[in-house]
């Protein structure tokens, strides 16, 4: 595996959190997040690879059969919240912005990186080492996450109660596009 494809690996697998990124962006949530919010994703992109080296022949069997269906309940999950608060505010009930809890955090890091753990198998039967591959995913993911963050706070101006919706509905097409 050559280093472009390495590199285009990290950027392919960052996708997933520059959206939900980009989703929290729009949803008001505070700027000073967007840096917990990248740590979370890049450091799950970054050990969920590690993760799958070493476990290459012995976690395989039992996860993958239920990893589509595991990211596809957490997005779904988050994506079903933020439109409750999209809809919630059109009511005068919701906030203006969302907490990004511990388990939240957890629960982003966990869905947008399931599929790094395939890489990670990969990478592993390819490279004699994946620690640079690692620790290029992650940061990969860390600058792609902020892009997405800063990107949905420009679209911040306008109407919220819309943009968390969209938002909503974002994180519910990466679910179904899990599954199919």
């Amino acid at each position: 595996m050559s280093w472009v494809e390495v590199i285009l690996l990290a950027f392919a697998l960052s996708i997933d959190a520059c959206v939900v990124s980009f989703s929290y962006g729009i949803g008001g949530v505070n700027k000073g997040k967007s840096l917990l919010l990248a740590g979370f994703t890049g450091f799950f992109q970054a050990l969920m690879p590690l993760i799958g080296g070493i476990c290459t022949n012995c976690v395989k069997y039992y996860i993958e059969p239920y990893a589509k269906w595991i990211v596809f309940a957490i997005f779904l999950y988050l994506g079903i919240n933020f439109i409750k608060q999209g809809v919630s505010k059109s009511k005068g009930l919701g906030s203006s912005a969302k907490e990004l809890t511990f388990f939240t955090l957890f629960l982003i890091g966990v869905a947008t990186s399931i599929d790094a753990f395939s890489a990670g198998i990969t990478l592993s039967l390819k490279l004699d080492s994946i620690t640079i591959p690692v620790i290029l995913i992650g940061l990969v993911t860390f600058v792609n996450s902020l892009i997405g963050f800063y990107s949905g706070r420009w679209f911040k101006q306008f109407n919220p109660k819309y943009l968390e919706i969209l938002g909503g509905l974002i994180l519910i097409a990466l679910a179904i596009k899990v599954v199919l």
